[in-house]
């Protein structure tokens, strides 16, 4: 399945339009497989069964809707599907008249609408034909009967691409089309398209196709060729690919190349020719990289990169083995390694020996390297220092390794991470409070979010604090927000408050107060200001103050000064005190 626009005659023959013999031009000189191969009915179409047994149900019930979308990926099928679905409404042979799916034989217009000759039909670049002139000549010609065929197809290719002003002139001929017109829109820019245009089309998404299912439309066509290809060179194509059939078969053509003179094109063939990395020297490098060899894997990485390995796709790879060991962590046994093969028991030792904690730190940082790489100006120099800050963290202990360390008071850290509860102080005692730190390579700790205030209903007031809490309750937060950060209390009692308002603070705030208390409260509240009184600091100059105290607090702890010897690059970034409410704890 390709979308180049030429296509060949089709005739009838078995799975995947693989018997299409090359006519017209294609005699003169050798014909490319996406070419040669492309599909010639919707059961050659592979991958795409939802979308085949949608249009098999809405023709077989006379349900064809009027304007059809087909996203996807590039070289999905999407121009070929519908130039399939133009020959399928206009399908006409000795024993059938009226839309059909099933296209074999082929029917009277279908030589003409595949090779992109026919009258009725028309195609439309978006890309090239962009304005409103262009949708124009199409709306003129569209009240007219077709010529030959039953319907006349509008095929409009990289539709996202037209203008707002070409976009706005379809939209009424979609809406209200004569009955002899359909519109056939392609896109891989599916957000792009106005939802006014997609509410008037029946849209299907065309998937990627598996890789599996690649490998084995690639292994038929190379059997029609009467080429071999090694397994694992059609893997390695299958995975260039990614989901595309047209890619796929542009690089199958490319790797047939190497063929001359062997009985068989290897997967090292596939893998020079793509440029890649072997995998299992990289799944070698991610081994290094998690044991913490640094000398080791700057060595592997130039002589990989020497070899002709792109260091973008090095670390794509080292990507698929973390995740590849992290599966064999959760899954154990049960993980599918089939395309490893005698590699695949490393990815298991791996997998047992890195907890996951420490897979999901390699997983971020590998993650990161790849952004830093694609922005560097030596992406190889990227890669390597990337690898180096991986092998230091290394030796640091798991997110549970830390706790343990803290909760025991040892400074002194161990390389195999241990699942522990939440740290208490030396004595045993909940701490009264849990700082969370960070350093440059040191791991984070684990804290529970900020507890919030007790909202349980109130009928009376005692503080300013219990009107916050009620406000939060009824999620009145702007209220809520503007009493916290502009009242100055000077006077609270039920029934009554006077306060300081602050500069910026608003003049509907008292009024909006006064109202939301009586409707909560069935009392009647009587809301003050006082400019010239001296209030106290508003809530949140007192959280800010208690705030820093605690800072302070905990940063001369003793607690504090074990975190610091056991990482000495570590700060306190937030302090979560202890709830008292929730028996002392965060």
């Amino acid at each position: 399945m390709s979308e180049n626009d030429s296509s060949t005659q089709e005739t009838s023959g078995p799975g995947l339009g693989l018997d299409m013999p090359e006519t017209g031009q294609g005699n003169a000189g050798y014909q490319v497989l996406a070419r040669k191969y492309r599909p010639s009915s919707f059961e050659d179409l592979i991958g795409q069964n939802p979308m085949v047994r949608t249009l098999t149900n809405a023709f077989a019930t006379n349900r064809v809707a009027h304007a059809f979308m087909l996203t996807g990926v590039r070289g999905v099928g999407k121009t070929t599907t519908a130039r399939l679905l133009a020959r399928a409404l206009n399908y006409e042979s000795d024993s059938v008249d009226g839309p059909s799916i099933a296209l074999n034989p082929p029917g009277v217009h279908c030589a003409a609408i595949s090779a992109s000759r026919h009258v009725d039909v028309m195609e439309m670049d978006a890309a090239s034909h962009t304005g409103i002139n262009d949708i124009r000549e199409i709306l003129d010609g569209v009240r007219y009967a077709p010529v030959s065929a039953r319907y006349k197809v509008y095929i409009i290719d990289e539709v996202h691409m037209l203008s707002t002003s070409a976009f706005n002139a379809l939209l009424k001929t979609l809406e209200e089309p004569p009955p002899h017109a359909k519109f056939i829109f392609a896109t891989t820019e599916i957000r792009k398209v106005p939802v006014t245009v997609l509410s008037r089309c029946q849209r299907f998404d065309l998937a990627r196709i598996g890789r599996d299912q690649l490998i084995s439309h690639l292994q038929n066509i190379c059997e029609k060729e009467g080429a071999s290809v090694a397994l694992d060179g059609l893997a390695l194509i299958s995975r260039a690919a990614e989901g595309s059939v047209r890619d796929a078969l542009s690089i199958l053509d490319q790797a047939l190349v190497q063929e001359e003179g062997k009985k068989e094109v290897t997967g090292e063939d596939v893998r020079i020719m793509l440029g890649l990395a072997d995998r299992t020297r990289v799944l070698d490098l991610f081994a290094m990289a998690a044991r913490g060899d640094a000398s080791a894997c700057c060595a592997e990485l130039h002589s990989q990169f020497e070899a002709g390995a792109d260091p973008l796709i090095v670390l794509r790879d080292l990507l698929d083995h973390c995740h590849q060991c992290t599966r064999a962590s959760v899954m154990g046994e049960d993980t599918t390694l089939e395309e490893y093969g005698d590699s695949a028991e490393l990815v298991r030792t791996l997998g047992s020996e890195l907890s996951l904690g420490q897979l999901a730190r390699l997983w971020q940082m590998l993650l990161k390297a790849l952004d830093e790489a694609r922005l560097a100006p030596d992406p190889l120099s990227a890669t390597e220092m990337a690898l180096i800050r991986i092998c230091a963290a290394s030796t640091l202990p798991g997110p549970e390794e830390a706790a343990r360390i803290l909760r025991e008071g040892n400074t002194e850290t161990s390389p195999t991470p241990e699942a522990t509860p939440t740290p208490a102080s030396a004595s045993g005692s909940p701490p009264r409070s849990v700082a969370r730190t960070s350093g440059n390579a040191a791991p984070a700790m684990h804290v529970q979010p900020e507890a919030g205030p007790d909202n349980e209903p109130v009928a009376r007031l005692h503080s300013l604090e219990d009107v916050v809490a009620l406000l939060n309750e009824n999620r009145e937060m702007h209220l809520c927000a503007m009493v916290r950060r502009c009242v100055r209390l000077v006077s609270f009692r039920p029934g009554a408050i006077v306060f300081e308002p602050m500069d910026d603070a608003p003049a509907e705030l008292a009024p909006e107060l006064t109202k939301f208390l009586r409707d909560k409260t069935g009392e009647t509240w009587l809301i003050s200001l006082d400019g010239k009184a001296k209030g106290a600091p508003t809530l949140l100059e007192q959280k800010k103050t208690r705030s820093a105290q605690l800072r302070t607090e905990v940063e001369q702890s003793t607690q504090m000064h074990d975190v610091q010897s056991a990482f000495p690059k570590a700060k306190v970034i937030n302090i979560i005190e202890p709830d008292p409410k929730n028996g002392g704890q965060t």
